[in-house]
């Protein structure tokens, strides 16, 4: 028999967790996609999610644990590691396995059987659809399913830090109660919809994340140099010619999208990812040619300073905030959003090294910066 959660966290979610998996796996029927995951039920989703908060809390060896978990059963693993015994889920038992279990695309499996949860081994492979919680750090713990095409980053479901829970919120990128919120990020690197296609920018945003020095990427018109206004001159890294790899590889049709094609896409994606580590602004175009790096922004010369955005998230019951730019971050947020204040047909995102990522953009209904906090969907 599962245990009741002492996680009061874990009783909130869970209900809401299953109807979004029960949802997704069944436009991906609709689909006519297969080899889909098993959706866990309500109480092991609260089960699950209850021992690997206790266990985020614990320490092995003075080490907080980091882990991935899948419900799946061996059987939907692809040359999955199978212990010869079992082990009962619980805090302790996550807390010994989680040193053998920290490389990135290391899952836990975990499976009902004979009225308890057990850990059966560990896998690189999952199917579609398939429940994943990352044990992040102490007391934060992401929710998260495999896309069905098994590439690109999972997709986010919720966020709980201690008792703050944040459900992602996927039928509007903004509001309900803000139309014009709405209508003015049409043109924002979200991630896609169920069934919508592999994001560049979401991907490249994971991957600015990954250094964890922080970063700035401004994305500019393609075959324009509006924005050199805004920069100051000499740049200190202009690359010549573009580096279009990915605006080459994004040509190739989708029958001939192979394993191969999505490395070289991944390692394309990561090249750029790495420059945004250097100290200014990574310039790409809209077609995801790396024009630049390591530029400096400035202020347009015929303009003034901006001082004030709205701030919104993709978290349901979220409500938009008026704000300065220097109250939103440090001086990467500021530059991202004197730029778009300048550059109003261009985009910003800007990686914290605390790990917010926000993007910025030019909001033509409200006549102003907005910025979007998308950390959410990215961890």
């Amino acid at each position: 028999m599962l245990s009741e959660p002492s996680y009061l966290a874990a009783r909130m979610v869970a209900t809401k967790i299953e109807a979004h998996l029960l949802r997704h796996l069944e436009v991906a029927l609709q689909l006519g996609e297969g080899a889909l995951a098993v959706v866990p039920s309500v109480s092991v989703i609260e089960s699950i999610i209850d021992v690997a908060f206790w266990a985020s809390l614990r320490r092995e060896e003075g080490h907080a644990p980091k882990i991935s978990i899948a419900f799946l059963p061996p059987e939907q693993a692809d040359k999955p590691l199978i212990f010869e015994n079992s082990l009962r889920l619980t805090p302790q038992n996550l807390t010994k396995l989680a040193p053998a279990v920290e490389q990135p695309g290391i899952h836990l499996g975990i499976w009902y059987d004979n009225d308890s949860l057990h850990v059966w081994g560990t896998t690189h492979q999952i199917p579609g659809i398939c429940f994943v919680l990352e044990v992040v750090e102490p007391g934060l713990l992401v929710i998260k399913h495999r896309r069905t095409d098994g590439f690109g980053k999972f997709v986010n479901i919720a966020v709980l830090r201690g008792d703050e829970i944040k459900m992602v919120d996927e039928h509007n990128i903004s509001l309900d109660a803000c139309p014009e919120i709405i209508e003015s990020l049409l043109d924002m690197p979200l991630p896609s919809a169920p069934g919508g296609s592999f994001n560049i920018l979401v991907e490249l945003a994971t991957a600015m994340r990954a250094h964890n020095r922080g970063g700035l990427v401004l994305i500019v018109p393609t075959g324009t140099t509006q924005w050199h206004n805004s920069v100051i001159h000499p740049i200190s890294y202009p690359v010549n010619p573009a580096y279009t790899v990915i605006s080459d590889l994004l040509k190739t049709t989708k029958p001939k999208r192979d394993i191969a094609w999505k490395q070289n896409l991944r390692n394309a994606i990561d090249i750029i990812g790495g420059f945004t580590a250097v100290d200014g602004a990574t310039v790409i175009n809209r077609d995801n040619e790396l024009l630049a790096f390591g530029a400096k922004i400035a202020r347009a010369e015929l303009s003034i300073p901006v001082d004030q955005m709205i701030v919104t998230e993709p978290v349901t019951d979220a409500t938009p905030i008026l704000m300065h730019p220097a109250q939103n971050g440090g001086t990467r947020h500021l530059a991202a959003a004197q730029f778009v204040y300048d550059q109003r047909d261009a985009q910003a995102m800007v990686a914290s090294v605390d790990g917010h990522f926000t993007l910025f953009a030019w909001s033509q209904q409200l006549n102003m910066v907005h910025a979007h906090r998308i950390d959410i969907l990215l961890m």
